[in-house]
């Protein structure tokens, strides 16, 4: 009997460790705070106007170290085609945005926006 317990108390720990260092990966992988994004109007939702956010963005961003991630945030008006945003992300999703210039992109997004 106390050596069944003491399986059944190893593999618990054992679960809680392998589920721990998943988590951590996850979001040593998935999360940088700062992704850049070009607006493409065409891709653009409109959502109820009676919401104060009316329209719903799904754009490819791209991080500082150039990696690739589609990304929704909504906002309360259209914004001005092909500008450049700095999208602040958060793991519940966007948090802020502002637009920026080419220049201050990133090298290796300016990539991704040849201009």
């Amino acid at each position: 009997m106390e050596q069944r317990k003491g399986k059944i108390s190893i593999l618990m720990v054992g679960l809680f460790v392998l589920l721990a260092l998943g988590v951590v990966f996850y979001f040593i992988e998935n999360y940088e705070t700062a992704y850049y994004t070009q607006i493409d109007n065409t891709k653009i939702q409109n959502l109820s106007a009676l919401e104060d956010m009316k329209y719903e963005y799904t754009l490819e961003a791209y991080s500082k170290s150039g990696r690739k991630k589609a990304i929704k945030f909504k906002t309360s008006r259209a914004l001005k085609e092909d500008a450049y945003l700095m999208l602040e992300v958060r793991s519940l999703g966007v948090h802020s945005w502002k637009e920026v210039q080419y220049q201050e992109l990133p090298e290796k997004v300016k990539v991704h926006y040849q201009k």
